[in-house]
């Protein structure tokens, strides 16, 4: 009786060593998951896209080294954005690893390590931008930071209505400006 009650506990020892190694071992794999959609539901995968478009007095060109398009969603998912716009007065250029376009709207959303510059020196850092084409706004409710002239603004968010041409940074707000004689000021 002795003999079969240490076989036991020797069995059910073995067993909660082997079930915790199994589960030490799977919690310590790193799972990585794709940013982008599966191929195989999209309804078409292009490589090196490239759009252009001219309505009014305002340019645009898109890049994407690769676009998987969603018909039933009016969605086209894009690998590498490089956006060109320009307007009569003005151009910028924004780029990120991924976005949006809805077809419908135009409406655009660019993620990850989004950088929009402008020819007149600003730079805008966030990690998603948003352009609603009918309202002609650009926003992010991300944090945001914008060197300009030796200025660096920081937020939380930031709405911009090209139309009435005003822009509004929100949340907490730190900016820091380059005086030039004192060399910086706040």
């Amino acid at each position: 009786m002795n003999r079969l009650a240490s076989r036991i506990l020797i069995v059910v020892a073995v067993f909660v060593l082997v079930v915790t190694g199994v589960l030490i071992s799977r919690s310590r794999t790193e799972r990585i998951e794709s940013a982008a959609p599966a191929p195989s539901k999209a309804d078409l995968s292009i490589k090196e896209v490239q759009l252009e478009e001219e309505s009014g007095n305002v340019r645009w060109q898109l890049k994407a080294d690769q676009a998987l398009v969603f018909e039933e969603e009016g969605r086209t998912w894009l690998r590498k954005v490089d956006l060109k716009v320009q307007e009569r007065d003005r151009s910028w250029t924004v780029v990120g690893e991924e976005g949006d376009l809805y077809r419908e709207t135009n409406n655009l959303e660019v993620r990850r390590n989004v950088v929009l510059t402008s020819d007149d020196g600003l730079r805008l850092e966030t990690t998603v931008l948003r352009w609603k084409g009918a309202e002609r706004r650009l926003w992010t409710d991300v944090p945001v930071r914008i060197f300009r002239n030796g200025a660096v603004i920081d937020g939380t968010a930031i709405d911009v209505k090209m139309t009435e041409e005003a822009t509004e940074v929100t949340g907490r707000v730190r900016a820091v400006f380059e005086s030039a004689r004192s060399g910086v000021g706040r």
